[in-house]
């Protein structure tokens, strides 16, 4: 019986330039904090790549945050503490006030037709409505995307950020925790994502995965587009509980 719907948010929700958007991020940050620091913003661009990079890596054996293995990685690159409280309040105002504006451009952000419905869908069938997204990032960072994508956060009833996971996706340990604090088994889900290398699971856990993407992953449940997702999905739940 499924009992929540997970929604990824990057191109499955929010349509957007991804690369565009990190690279457009880790620019002004740069910026930022070499500013703060008194060094070069070139300097910094290394630190940050080898950051992302260690976060996502699928055979981390830590129990460290995302953000804290993030923070230690930045750190040794450049000796900025990204978790210094005044450092932290930097980038957090950098976060929810200059990262909003970057939706147009090159990142060309706009929602996905049919995500509203969509969502709207799962929460009318008495379904846990949650955001999935791929645990790079900070809450304000995810609201701003959120907001391009024209749905919120109370939308959601959980919202993965790099704050509240130990890893990035596809790894099954993320989806096991975020379902963990969901509160709900990993067999009483319903991901819903548009990559087929992330938003199925690695190795196979019991999730099962509605693809709204352009290739033919042979581990979907269901394959469609989002406006057809948001008209089948109680035909498609009900089959998922059929098939227990």
């Amino acid at each position: 019986m499924i009992k929540a719907v997970l929604f990824d948010l990057d191109d499955t929700l929010l349509r957007l330039n991804l690369s565009a958007f990190i690279l457009r991020y880790v620019a002004g940050a740069s910026r930022l904090l070499a500013d703060a620091a008194r060094t070069s913003p070139a300097a910094l661009a290394l630190p940050f790549a080898r950051s992302f990079l260690a976060i996502d890596a699928q055979d981390r054996s830590d129990s460290l945050t995302n953000a804290q293995l993030f923070n230690q990685t930045f750190f040794r690159g450049c000796g900025i503490p990204l978790d210094d409280p005044v450092v932290h309040d930097l980038v957090d105002c950098y976060e929810r006030e200059v990262v909003p504006t970057f939706s147009g451009g090159i990142v060309s952000a706009r929602p996905v037709e049919g995500a509203r419905r969509a969502i709207d869908a799962v929460w009318s069938e008495g379904l846990v409505c949650a955001l999935a997204t791929n645990p790079t990032f900070s809450l304000a960072c995810d609201r701003a995307r959120m907001e391009w994508a024209g749905v919120h956060v109370d939308d959601f009833a959980l919202i993965s950020t790099i704050d509240n996971s130990t890893r990035c996706k596809p790894s099954a340990r993320y989806y096991q925790e975020f379902a963990n604090q969901l509160g709900v088994r990993l067999e009483e889900c319903l991901m819903v994502g548009n990559d087929a290398s992330r938003d199925l699971p690695r190795p196979d856990c019991g999730l099962r995965t509605a693809y709204v993407g352009h290739a033919r992953p042979r581990g979907a449940v269901w394959r469609g587009s989002m406006e057809r997702l948001a008209q089948e999905l109680p035909e498609l739940v009900r089959r998922l509980g059929d098939e227990g």
